[in-house]
This record gives structure tokens, sequence and C-alpha cells, in this order.
């Protein structure tokens, strides 16, 4: 839960990001570049925590290097150049709704693609309760608009997770999950930097700089503790449980990103009946799925 809030926080922190850093819904290489560097404090600070714990510095092996870049493609830049600009052409509230397609896309992936688990009815029932959810969060009388600059991104940013995933945990059966996280975190973040300043250098686009230097500071730093520390303790989580009872946690995400969307963007004028409605919906959707089947007491 404590991983489900942090990533729901980041929905409305990152448009309050554009916001104090000048970048609008069209600068498109200063949004990959925000993420990129993001990302790249985000893998120093986890390596940086990791090594002083361990009292040593964390180095990736010479063969580990191909799966951590491989890792960084689908976990850092396809999931989040997608997400990023996907989250400049919609709203706060939509990307949640969006997003909340991560859960499918990890437990098909995983019992599907993957054959690392079965994909059992109970796992099905639990994802359509968690995403009938999601969906009532959103429900309004103008109904659910879809763009495919905005929301379609942000659904292709989902897939880019739902791999991810599954290499996370394939990883992390002969691999260190936070040497992994870290380094694909550093990795990704360089490459999307270099894209995204590359990109500005090249265009002929004016920038005014942000609009609050200390604050703008501060929720880039907020930004990359999110990543650092949530995706650190869900690679652990990963390691060592199923994908499917860990990933269905994620349909809390898109519920505390459209509360809190609501409260510091004013994306929503009302909270009612619906939001209890849907919090049971997706308890009930955890539950189904942890649940364990326990065989009856034997008979003396």
């Amino acid at each position: 839960m404590l991983c489900c809030f942090l990533w729901g926080s980041a929905f409305p922190s990152i448009k309050i990001g554009y916001s104090l850093w000048g970048i609008e819904n069209s600068d498109t290489m200063r949004i990959i570049r925000f993420a990129g560097i993001r990302f790249f404090l985000a893998g120093a600070l986890v390596i940086i925590f990791a090594g002083i714990g361990r009292k040593k510095l964390l180095l990736p092996r010479r063969d580990e290097w191909g799966k951590i870049a491989f890792l960084s493609f689908f976990q850092t830049i396809g999931q989040y150049v997608c997400f990023y600009i996907g989250l400049a052409h919609t709203t706060g509230v939509n990307s949640a709704v969006v997003d909340s397609l991560t859960n499918f896309f990890a437990i098909i992936i995983a019992s599907i693609f993957m054959g690392m688990e079965k994909l059992t009815a109970r796992k099905i029932l639990g994802c359509l309760l968690g995403f009938a959810g999601v969906i009532l969060i959103n429900l309004s009388p103008a109904g659910f608009s879809f763009s495919p600059a905005g929301d379609g991104l942000v659904a292709a940013s989902a897939l880019c997770y739902g791999v991810s995933s599954s290499l996370i945990k394939k990883y992390s059966a002969s691999h260190d999950t936070v040497l992994f996280s870290g380094w694909q975190f550093m990795v990704g973040g360089l490459v999307m930097t270099l894209i995204g300043h590359t990109g500005i250098c090249l265009s002929d686009s004016t920038h005014t700089g942000a609009a609050d230097t200390p604050k703008a500071l501060l929720i880039l730093l907020y930004l990359a503790l999110v990543s650092s520390v949530a995706y650190t303790l869900w690679g652990i989580l990963l390691k060592n449980n199923d994908v499917s009872k860990i990933s269905i946690f994620g349909f809390m995400n898109p519920v505390i990103g459209v509360l809190l969307s609501a409260l510091l963007l004013g994306e929503s004028d009302e909270l009612g009946a619906k939001y209890i409605i849907a919090l049971l919906l997706i308890a009930s959707g955890i539950a189904v799925v942890n649940l364990r089947n326990t065989p009856p007491p034997a008979v003396e």
C-alpha cells in the first residue's frame, strides 16, 4: 500500500512539476528530459542508499549489463516516455484510470506469454472486480473520453510495465533486485535525458525557465524518491511472490491518483459514494486473488 500511495501521488505531482518547470503540453523533448533527470536521480539514490547500507559500491557484473539495458528499455524508457507524453495530453483522472491496465497486462504476460504462473478464473475475476472499481471512479454524465495521443500512450506505457514486471520476476531469481532496480533507472534516465536534451538543442523554441525554482527542485526530488523507494520495494515483493498476487494491489494506484488529482489539481468537484463503492470493488478483487484454498481440518 505504501508503493501504491507513492505511485498514485505521481499522477498529480508530474503535472505540478510541468507547471513549476514551465513545461507546456507540446514540449515533448522537455517532457522526456524532465522524466530522464527524475529517473537518473532515482537510480542514483537507490545505489547510494543501498551502498551505504551494505558498506560497498553496487556495481553490475559484466554479464549483467545486457539484462539491465533490456529491463531498462521496458521499465523506464518505454514505459515513461509513453507515460509522460500521454499524461501531458490527458487529465490526471483519465490517466489514472487507463494506467490501471498495467495490472491486466502484468498478470496476462506472466501467465500466458512467460508461463510463470497459471491464469485461473479467480485471477480473472479479481482483475475484473478491480477494473470495474477503477471505471466506476471515472463515470460521469459526460462519459469517458479516449484520446490516442493522451490515453493511448498511457495504455502503451501500461503494456511496457506488464513486460517489465515479468522480467523483474525472472531476473530476481539469480540477480540482486536492488542493484538491477537502481542501475536500470540510471541507464534509462541517462538515455531519456540525452534524447530530450538533443531534441531541445535541435529545436528553435525558447524556454522561460521554472516559475518557482525551490518548489520545482523539491517536486523533482520527490518524484525521484517515489521511483527509488516504490520500485525497489516492488521488486523485492515480486521476487518473493507471484506476479498476480502483487500486481492486483496496483488497482489502488488509480484510486489514490484520482483522489489526489481531485485534491491537488482541482479536476473533480465532488467525491461521493461512488468512491466508496469503487474501493469495495477493488478490495474484493485483491481478496479474491489472494485468498488461499485451505483444506478442511482432518477428522481424528
